[in-house]
């Protein structure tokens, strides 16, 4: 990784709130390789010296930009864990890294469980060991397979590698931290009831290192501390049925029921209230320019009531809106594009903004009647077709809102983003109004049936004057252009809300 890159992913550890800890006892022969290659890679190091006596702690104390923690007595790996996360939460992160001390894990592979935080904020990530090919015991092997198994048994979440100390912990979940077990079992109480709370459990690989087996420092002691892990298996196997299991159905429960009421909340009342309303509205006299108004309002006074007064169960909203916006004036709004919940929280802004959509959208029963009287206009045929309409609405005083993905994000990342919104800009001389939506393909996914919790904002940007886009190219170049910004000040609005995931 060069300098560019290090500093770009230090920067982007702090600002999403994640640190590295890392608890030792007597490493001296690793403990100055493994913090100065953490520190290469991250701004924020906690080590939690656990009673070291080989002169560890003289080590240690030869850093002067690490956080340390030290104690005389040596405590065990769950005691010096709930130390270190004490003292992030306490220093205001959000997520920690652990990793070993004696040099197993790379500390270049942090580089991949923020990787995976980006994909999955909240979730408690596992690094996966690549352990084929290595000279492992055969009592090591056969713990990591048993301690596998009883995971699944009490959670009913499948890990490949239950063992790993190499994680990142969403440090405001954790659940249970009073209670943990002072040693190594602890890793697996961390995991068993992260998941019961419904913290998402994930693993990706990670590298893995033994040096050859004289050269090892192992402080796991087969006997007692594979005894100590048989006993919490069996307890938490005991607290699965009456704790673990009543808590996994009462969130599903929840999730069921918040579903349930929303769909049942839209659909109610677009079929007895709004359509009827519509329909009754059109028909009595003729379609005039104060009477299409009425019906933008209509609709942007319903987003405004579902998204600020009566919300969705279980989520939060906020927005903000920049004084240069001025969305009053004409425009083209661009958006990135999550969730069928977009539409809702773009509406509540102004009711002169006229959303372009695909033909499913355009004949939807609930409101396609609705739009097409407010003239949404599909583009299944081209935006050529609709240049004509487009005009006409924006000599009318409305802007025209396009995602210029074209499809809503699988995964929240921003896609390709395609000339079409850039062409209008262009055709019809409008300023361009960003737009940038986060959290509601977290909440409802492209793929999912279900409403989660979570949180779904909409910042609007700055106008971009037409006389400053039109200075940077023809539409591709400013295609090209405007997806750069897109994807860079998505990140920084991930990296402010993700802390909170």
């Amino acid at each position: 990784m060069n300098v560019p890159d290090k500093l770009n992913q230090k920067q982007t550890l702090r600002s999403r709130g994640i640190c590295v800890v890392i608890p030792t006892y007597n490493n001296a022969g690793t403990i100055t390789d493994v913090v100065t290659r953490a520190l290469n890679c991250c701004d924020d190091v906690i080590v939690v010296n656990d009673g070291s006596t080989d002169g560890t702690l003289e080590l240690l104390q030869r850093f002067e930009c690490i956080t340390l923690l030290t104690y005389a007595q040596n405590k065990g790996k769950g005691y010096a864990l709930k130390t270190g996360f004490r003292k992030a939460l306490a220093m205001g992160f959000a997520y920690a890294i652990t990793l070993d001390a004696d040099g197993q894990h790379f500390p270049e592979d942090i580089s991949i469980l923020l990787a995976e935080n980006k994909k999955t904020p909240g979730a408690l990530i596992v690094g996966e060991r690549q352990l084929k090919g290595v000279d492992r015991t055969a009592g090591s092997s056969f713990a990591n397979k048993f301690s596998n198994f009883w995971f699944f048994v009490q959670t009913g979440v499948w890990l490949s590698d239950t063992q790993t100390g190499y994680r990142l912990y969403p440090l405001k979940k954790l659940k249970g931290l009073s209670f943990l077990t002072a040693r190594y079992e602890a890793e697996l109480e961390l995991l068993v009831f992260a998941s019961w709370h419904g913290v998402k459990v994930v693993s990706t690989p990670v590298n893995v290192f033994y040096p050859s087996r004289e050269e090892r420092v192992s402080h796991f002691r087969p006997a007692a501390d594979f005894a100590r892990i048989s006993v919490l298996n069996t307890v938490l196997c005991l607290l699965a049925v009456v704790y673990g299991l009543p808590l996994r159905v009462f969130r599903f429960s929840g999730v069921a029921l918040r579903t349930i009421y929303s769909l049942l909340f839209f659909v109610l009342t677009t079929t007895l209230i709004l359509l009827p309303l519509v329909k009754l509205y059109l028909i009595i006299g003729k379609m005039t320019e104060k009477k299409r108004m009425s019906l933008h309002k209509l609709l942007w006074k319903s987003a405004r009531f579902i998204m600020l007064w009566h919300k969705i169960p279980g989520t939060k909203f906020a927005y903000s809106l920049s004084e240069n916006a001025n969305l009053d004036k004409p425009s083209v709004v661009i958006c990135n594009h999550q969730s069928h919940l977009d539409l809702t929280c773009l509406l509540i802004f102004n009711p002169k903004i006229i959303f372009l959509t695909k033909n499913w959208v355009w004949n939807n029963p609930f409101y396609g009647l609705l739009i097409r009287n407010a003239e949404y206009l599909s583009v299944e045929n081209g935006y050529e077709s609709i240049m004509p309409q487009l005009k006409s609405l924006a000599e009318r005083g409305y802007s025209i809102a396009v995602f210029p993905e074209g499809t809503r994000s699988a995964d929240c990342s921003i896609s390709r983003f395609h000339k079409g919104a850039f062409y209008i800009a262009r055709e019809l001389k409008l300023d361009i109004v960003p737009m940038f939506l986060y959290g509601t393909g977290r909440v409802l996914p492209k793929n999912g049936c279900y409403l989660h919790k979570g949180l779904m904002t909409v910042e609007v940007e700055e106008r971009i004057p037409y006389e400053e886009h039109v200075e940077i190219g023809d539409t591709r170049a400013l295609t090209s252009v405007m997806h750069r910004y897109y994807v860079n000040r998505y990140a920084e609005i991930c990296n402010k809300f993700d802390k909170d995931a």
